[in-house]
């Protein structure tokens, strides 16, 4: 059975509590292992991704805190007679991917006792804790930058939290929620608290569940939880016998704040070069990924790769989906504009994870 711990030291989470990191070392906690997947024992009569319950480290007291997330459509389409299909995550019930982590984050945080929680978004995570907390009956605290889309805002503070925008770029949000989890209140990290994790990697067990083995998956990589949480799902259905091998992975970025593209090809250490440059993606505007090692350590040249996408190609690439019928805000976009660059030199099918709802940056014009 996988079981948390720090990276650093080893330090086992304790069964109370809910440090975001390490008390020992300050180190960042995760799975030591892929999840226990056994397709009989999915629960059909579940809802949503609730049916994967079993793969979950949850305490069997735990609440099933849910919105109905998870089992979103897999839609197929071609481009120059290359098979793409499209994972429509932004049909969510807060209109993105990070619904499957919050619910399975905020179940864990109830069956801990955590009755008040703060976190910190670019608008996407924190809109959906402040869901899901209302749903538990918790007190919520977002932070998020000042220019987080007019949408995201309006729909955490019309859940019932407390909204506090900062002004700066996305670290400043970062750094403020930090003052508070120092002085105690629980962190509801969605980057930090490796939970959500397992949420996360059902979007593998789904696309599997959909279309079999594939060639590829193209995500948007923001702290990186999301690809991380897809190549776990897969490595729990290689170690399984379920797949033959983990699809190649691509992780997407906006070019102007591209941390993990430069850390790719140079180093962990390269990371710090990197600019935190302004984007209409602004879901992946994220300076120091908190999952970035840990991707780093996973995927390697020939298992993937990290591509940068510049800034007057994403709206483009948004438009063209729309005219597909998706539609999705810019973070997503920065798959297609990917699939367009890549298409004809990765394994197939591909499919693209399409991550927010357009409805959530209407102040852009496509």
């Amino acid at each position: 059975m996988s079981i948390i711990r720090c990276t650093t030291c080893q330090h086992i989470y304790p069964a109370n509590g809910t440090p975001f990191c390490c008390p020992e070392c300050g180190g960042i906690f995760d799975f030591d292992s892929a999840s226990d997947f056994d397709p009989a024992r999915v629960d059909t009569s579940l809802p949503g991704l609730w049916r994967f319950r079993s793969a979950f480290s949850l305490p069997e007291n735990a609440p099933t805190i849910s919105l109905g997330e998870g089992m979103t459509p897999l839609v197929w389409d071609q481009l120059n007679g290359r098979l793409v299909g499209f994972k429509l995550e932004y049909l969510n019930p807060t209109g993105s991917y990070k619904d499957r982590g919050s619910a399975v984050l905020v179940s864990q945080l109830a069956a801990r006792g955590v009755r008040e929680a703060v976190e910190d978004s670019s608008g996407n995570a924190g809109a959906s804790f402040a869901a899901y907390a209302a749903r538990a009956g918790m007190r919520a605290r977002v932070y998020v930058p000042e220019s987080a889309s007019g949408p995201k805002r309006i729909q955490i503070e019309r859940y019932g939290a407390d909204l506090k925008p900062i002004p700066g770029p996305r670290s400043a949000a970062a750094h403020a929620v930090l003052e508070e989890a120092r002085r105690g209140v629980p962190y509801a990290s969605h980057a930090y608290l490796p939970f959500g994790l397992e949420g996360i990697a059902t979007i593998a067990y789904e696309i599997w569940q959909q279309a079999g083995e594939i060639g590829t998956v193209i995500a948007p990589v923001g702290h990186g939880g999301l690809l991380l949480g897809i190549l776990r799902g897969y490595a729990a259905l290689l170690h399984g016998g379920h797949v033959q091998k983990i699809p190649y992975l691509v992780g997407v970025q906006a070019a102007a704040c591209a941390p993990m593209v430069l850390a790719f090809a140079q180093g962990l250490s390269a990371m710090d070069q990197a600019g935190e440059g302004s984007t209409v993606a602004e879901g992946v505007r994220v300076k120091k990924p908190i999952r970035g090692a840990a991707l780093l350590n996973a995927i390697h040249p020939g298992d993937g790769t990290f591509l940068g996408i510049q800034e007057e190609e994403i709206l483009p690439a948004a438009r063209e989906l729309a005219q597909r019928g998706l539609y999705v805000e810019p973070t997503s976009a920065l798959v297609w504009a990917a699939f367009r660059q890549l298409s004809g030199k990765i394994p197939e099918p591909a499919i693209l994870v399409l991550t927010g709802s357009g409805f959530k940056a209407q102040s852009f014009t496509y």
